[in-house]
């Protein structure tokens, strides 16, 4: 009563706790990967799993494997948007080329398939360094 709101509506955007951004994560499968490549910020679909509060992806040689092996800071931004809410995370971390025949076999373990039928032989794995989300419901914008 008394500032005519319905204080029982949810708010529009609200903060996730680490632990939602970790289960949100765990049940993703497509991310989005932000990186520089030679001085330009560039954003790359790739499909990816977590494991152990860490990210591995896949990726065939060229640009983007090159730019990590040089600038190894990166963006991670999965969502999902419905009807009428979503939610996003963003992690920020550093990325490191796997190498280690162990690494590369556990890696192997994980169950990381391409939705494309292209060989993608290098593992990447991003260590967090910030994680952050939001849950949003949308709705119509209020007047002004």
């Amino acid at each position: 009563m008394g500032n005519g709101t319905d204080e029982t509506a949810e708010q529009p955007i609200t903060e996730l706790s680490t632990e939602e951004c970790w289960q949100l994560l765990d049940q993703g499968a497509l991310g989005r990967l932000a990186l520089s490549v030679s001085g330009r910020v560039d954003i790359f679909p790739v499909n990816y799993v977590v494991h152990e509060r860490k990210l591995y992806f896949r990726t065939a040689e060229g640009s983007k494997l090159v730019e990590l092996t040089i600038q190894r800071d990166v963006a991670f931004e999965v969502d999902e948007i419905a009807e009428k809410s979503g939610w996003s995370v963003i992690v920020h971390g550093t990325a490191r080329h796997l190498q280690k025949l162990s690494e590369i076999a556990a890696a192997d373990e994980l169950n990381l398939r391409s939705w494309l039928a292209t060989p993608k032989f290098n593992y990447v794995e991003i260590t967090p360094t910030e994680i952050t989300g939001r849950r949003l419901v949308f709705g119509d914008e209020p007047g002004r």
